[in-house]
């Protein structure tokens, strides 16, 4: 176990630490630091303890912020996730209902193209009573 030597309003303090976390928390101790420096600047000194106190109420509702705005991020995307799986489905069922329509299409085309081997020709100009139906169909 290693120690550190922190300030915290020009006093300095002595921590244990794990061993190759004093980098970090010397970077903590100075947030914490900067942090009182700016609670006595607008109420003066207090006292530490006072002085830490508010530090730490200051801090606990950051975090309690951060956690609401990260609970609506997650939220948000859950709704997006849930928006995204109705879209595929939407997409998926009009693909289907394309499918259906393109083999109807096909499936009157056939029929038309078969009426037309099985009747003789119609001369210049005019239709089989069986062509005009099927052409009929298809155009509907």
């Amino acid at each position: 176990m290693s120690k550190v030597t922190v300030t915290l309003n020009g006093r300095e303090f002595t921590i244990g630490c794990e061993d190759g976390q004093e980098a970090y928390l010397r970077e903590l101790a100075g947030q914490l630091d900067e942090r009182v420096g700016g609670i006595v600047e607008q109420v003066g000194q207090i006292g530490d303890v006072r002085l830490l106190l508010m530090a730490a109420l200051m801090l606990i509702d950051e975090q309690k912020e951060t956690e609401r705005r990260t609970e609506a991020l997650e939220n948000h995307i859950e709704r997006l996730r849930h928006e995204r799986h109705g879209a595929a489905s939407l997409q998926a069922e009009e693909r289907q209902r394309m499918v259906s329509c393109l083999i109807d299409v096909a499936e009157r085309l056939e029929a038309f193209a078969t009426d037309l081997e099985g009747e003789p020709p119609a001369g210049p100009g005019e239709e089989s009573d069986a062509a005009a139906a099927h052409l009929a169909d298809a155009r509907a």
